[in-house]
């Protein structure tokens, strides 16, 4: 059951950008920087939680994961540091993803050529 609710948690965040990308002026840029904004509030009332318990995988790879690591992140290093906590643990748990696409991105530039 956690493989379909992955693939339907998953489907529905493509069907919602999708509408959006169809029926407005927005660009791919800001659609998944509203997916950002979206998976960050989530968190902060500890709702991503609860939909990571019911989709598994599904809730961690789209691109709502990453606003909800960014804050949970954060959260989490407020407890222990207090207010400078905010600054020093929003990158902790995306710190890895980051690295590897600007290690990929660069490696790939490398071995591949644009087209004029």
């Amino acid at each position: 059951m956690i493989y379909f609710n992955a693939f339907l948690f998953c489907g529905l965040v493509c069907l919602i950008g999708q509408i959006i990308l169809d029926n407005t002026k927005l660009t791919p840029g800001h659609i998944t920087t509203i997916f950002v904004i979206v998976g960050a509030f989530l968190d902060v009332f500890n709702l991503y939680d609860k939909l990571v318990l019911w989709a598994g995988g599904g809730a961690l790879v789209p691109i709502t994961s990453f606003g909800h690591l960014l804050i949970h992140g954060a959260m989490d290093t407020v407890n222990n540091f207090g207010i400078m906590g905010l600054f020093m643990g929003m990158f902790d748990l995306t710190s890895s993803g980051i690295v590897a696409a600007i290690v990929f991105s660069f490696l790939l530039s490398l071995i591949f050529q644009p087209k004029d």
